[in-house]
């Protein structure tokens, strides 16, 4: 049993900050490898050898959730000391990771989820009065959320931390201890947009009355949700049952209920700095992927971004379940990380907090398996794109502990039996899958140039594309509502990455790079805009986009020309300002004179290509004069369903179909609108992607990534020329690496004695008189240096001419085997 005081620290006090959308731990850029261990599904004495088998595979971080349901004992009290049972010392596995070296991330809720009964919340608090939210037509909920803001709610998360904060901060990096970040609950709103319940309780109902009325005012707020905002029993009764027409109403919801989660963060936070838990970031964890996609996790960003968005020391985590990565969802991963990055301050890094770790075997029942190298694949994008933090998530599986029973069939904390984390690369036994071994891999290719990694910063194209967080309040929808269905449906089919995903997977298939741009808040800094959007688009945003395009912008809309305000109200501000209007839109689709199959036909310079079939197209005439440049018809009826408009100083293509993914389709649509990639891939087959990012010492990273079941051949030429010596690259099956090579301009490396070229083999590590590296290519790999040193090769042919030094190296023969390159002393001639 542990006792509740500050531990002694061998290093002194030490320091985490978010700067830069950087971690720095003690003033020093950090890329962090955390792994999920639960303390309490796991017994005291196995603590050890999971730390332990965590820092073994290349980890330096635990991560874990304190479940208040566990904590919290029957009769009310709260032991986070152990002296009822050792699984519940919570000082003692604190301070059993510092002793290993391990930073520690802290989740303690009060909602944890992890598969525990009541999302970890305690029996006692569904029975205090005015905390189970009600809903559509005033029914109770269909899950085991509780009302963030009910009075009596924050009342026990009170109780809760004012036992759990003082462990938190006694053991802070701030105080000596291993803490570097606190999580404050988990998931936030998840519950609410599965069911489809927002909370419609009456503390809430007179909530959304008072911010309406700030909002609009009495007559809008009432025209809006149908009911006299100043008889606050009629506009509760409105809001459960809406009547007519409802966009409006469901549009407020979800404003309202963005505004209720961030006041529910503030609360959590300042209860929490109230215990002296300050001076560490806090996260919030950010929810949303499904079925191995991607395509509804920007609702969880519109959920909660205003939660952190630009607060200090505070920073978002994705909440990732995506499989093995494929061409299928590459575009998905990709979209999560940009669009998360859009709507974060300059100072808050990309995170991972659940990142998805282990084989896919949920059910315990085999029924998927993922590659070993799915979670390899997925770090890397991730990484690539920013990610300073990843928790690999289960890290190991356990035991739940017994409940008291309530009769459900179960008497333990959890629903999934008495094992759990089947399938976590650590089994609840302790043993290990191939998982395992795939994050091992991973952090030997990694750990050696953290320092690059922490520091990089994605080089992106003239190219952004844009993220209109309203087109994801789509969580909420009254099952009566036709016309709210509708809408909704309209919206996943055509936001985000568009119709298909087709635009996105071809960009990155093709080489490109590029941003997201928050439309609801900023104006696009790059040349180019992509925007991917249905008929329902807001005014300010529509105005915004006429603004950049008559100011020079290019844009290139993907799917509908936009005729709606989100709340159903006829707006075309960006149709009408460009010279545009819908000739009319077909789908493919039974009519009632049978199906309809749209086809497409190549104009100008997309000819001469055969015709294709799309799933829809929207069709396109000028008006007011304005000049279209069709280069897609939609054959049966002839009109333009993809062409391009001069309006201003700027220029704007509608692709109003969802043209197949023929890259070099989209290669000559990008060139169309002035649009290179600043590392152009030319392959034998799909699947490699390529991010390129500088580190802060000027050396730039390619990282090429193929996401194919078969092996891939590639020249990259960057700028028209040919990189890498002219040498074509061989990407194995799913698999990637890092290549680096001297950002042009870029100051020597103060850090090492050669100028690193380029190379063909991924590069491992890098010290002042060294570099280590990992021959990638099938025959022979190179790598070319600048320097006045001595080199030296056990492994590779050292050819010099003057400072131009080339190391050969027999691929084939090191096996995989790491190759160190040594630096000398100076040559007095050259």
């Amino acid at each position: 049993m542990s006792k509740l005081k500050q531990i002694p620290s061998s290093v002194g006090v030490g320091s985490v900050e978010l700067s830069q959308r950087r971690i720095l731990v003690d003033g020093v850029p950090r890329q962090l490898f955390a792994g999920e261990v639960h303390y309490f599904r796991l017994a005291r004495h196995d603590w050890e050898n999971r730390l332990q088998l965590l820092k073994n595979s290349g980890f330096d971080t635990v991560a874990t959730y304190i479940p208040w349901i566990w904590h919290e004992l029957p009769d009310g009290d709260i032991d986070v000391t152990g002296r009822t049972d050792p699984q519940r010392d919570l000082p003692g596995f604190i301070d059993l990771c510092a002793s290993y070296g391990l930073n520690v991330i802290v989740r303690p809720g009060p909602f944890v989820m992890a598969e525990l009964k009541n999302e970890g919340i305690p029996y006692r608090m569904y029975k205090a009065p005015f905390v189970q939210p009600v809903t559509w037509k005033g029914a109770p909920t269909s899950t085991r959320v509780l009302d963030y803001l009910a009075p009596d709610f924050l009342g026990g998360v009170a109780q809760w931390y004012d036992v759990v904060m003082p462990v938190i901060a006694s053991r802070l990096k701030t105080c000596g201890g291993p803490i570097i970040a606190v999580q404050l609950d988990n998931e936030i709103g998840m519950l609410q947009w599965v069911s489809n319940c927002p909370d419609l309780s009456d503390h809430a109902c007179e909530e959304m009355r008072q911010w309406c009325l700030k909002r609009y005012g009495v007559e809008v707020a009432s025209a809006r949700i149908g009911a006299d905002v100043n008889m606050p029993r009629e506009w509760a009764d409105a809001l459960r049952n809406p009547a007519g027409a409802s966009l409006a109403l469901h549009h407020d919801i979800g404003l309202f209920m963005r505004d209720r989660f961030r006041r529910y963060v503030q609360t959590l936070r300042g209860m929490a700095e109230a215990h002296g838990v300050s001076g560490v970031p806090f996260v919030i964890n950010v929810h949303g992927t499904g079925g191995n996609r991607g395509l509804t996790f920007p609702i969880g960003i519109s959920q909660l971004f205003e939660s952190y968005r630009d607060q200090p020391q505070m920073t978002a985590g994705s909440d990732i379940y995506l499989g093995d990565l494929t061409v299928c969802n590459l575009p998905d991963l990709y979209l999560v990380n940009a669009f998360m990055e859009s709507v974060q301050g300059p100072d808050q890094p990309l995170t991972s907090l659940e990142f998805e770790a282990g084989n896919g075997n949920y059910g315990d029942d085999l029924s998927q398996l993922y590659t070993p190298e799915a979670a390899e694949l997925k770090a890397r994008l991730c990484i690539a794109q920013g990610n300073r933090l990843l928790n690999f998530y289960l890290h190991c599986g356990g035991e739940n502990p017994p409940l008291p029973s309530t009769g459900d069939g179960i008497d333990r904390i959890a629903f999934t039996g008495q094992r759990h984390g089947f399938a976590a690369p650590v089994s609840p036994e302790g043993a290990l899958n191939a998982a395992y071994g795939g994050m091992v891999r991973l952090t030997n290719s990694l750990r050696g140039i953290e320092h690059l990694l922490a520091d990089s910063q994605q080089q992106f194209d003239d190219v952004s594309i844009g993220f209109v967080p309203d087109h994801y309040l789509t969580e909420y929808r009254f099952q009566g509502s036709q016309e709210r269905a509708a809408q909704a449906v309209e919206l996943e089919r055509y936001r985000g990455a568009g119709r298909r995903d087709v635009l996105v997977r071809s960009l990155l298939l093709n080489g490109f790079s590029f941003p997201a741009v928050n439309l609801q808040s900023a104006t696009p800094s790059t040349r180019a805009l992509i925007l991917a959007t249905g008929s329902t688009l807001g005014r300010d945003v529509q105005e915004r986009l006429v603004d950049y395009v008559r100011a020079g912008g290019t844009l290139l809309l993907v799917g509908l020309l936009p005729d709606l305000d989100h709340d159903g109200a006829p707006c075309t501000v960006l149709a009408d300002a460009i010279g545009l209007r819908s000739a009319g839109r077909v789908f493919d689709e039974v009519t009632a004179r049978g199906n309809y199959w749209p086809s497409i036909r190549a104009h100008g310079w997309a000819a001469p290509r055969p015709e294709v079939r799309a799933s829809f197209a929207q069709l396109l005439a000028a008006r007011d004069g304005s000049q279209l440049e069709p280069f897609l018809t939609e054959i049966e009826s002839g009109l333009p369903c993809a062409a391009s408009v001069r309006f201003g100083n700027g220029r704007v293509t509608v692709l109003g179909c969802d043209y197949p993914v023929h890259l070099s389709f989209y290669r000559d649509l990008m060139d169309s609108i002035g649009v290179t990639p600043t590392y152009r891939l030319d392959a034998d087959a799909p699947g490699v992607m390529l991010v390129p990012t500088r580190s802060g010492n000027g050396l730039e990273l390619l990282h090429l990534i193929n996401v194919a079941p078969n092996a891939v051949s590639v020249t990259v030429r960057k700028a028209g020329k040919k990189s890498f010596g002219g040498r074509r690259l061989t990407v194995p099956a799913r698999s990637g690496f890092i290549l680096p090579c001297a950002a042009e301009g870029a100051s020597p490396s103060e850090s090492l004695t050669a100028t690193i070229v380029w190379s063909t083999a991924e590069l491992m590590r890098e010290t002042k008189n060294s570099i280590t590296v990992r021959a990638t290519q099938p025959g022979q790999d190179v790598v070319l240096l600048e320097t006045d040193r001595r080199v030296e090769c056990r492994s590779g042919t050292v050819l010099r001419k003057g400072k131009s030094v080339r190391v050969v190296i027999d691929s084939a023969a090191q096996k995989g085997r790491p190759v160190t390159i040594k630096f000398s002393s100076r040559l007095r001639k050259l």
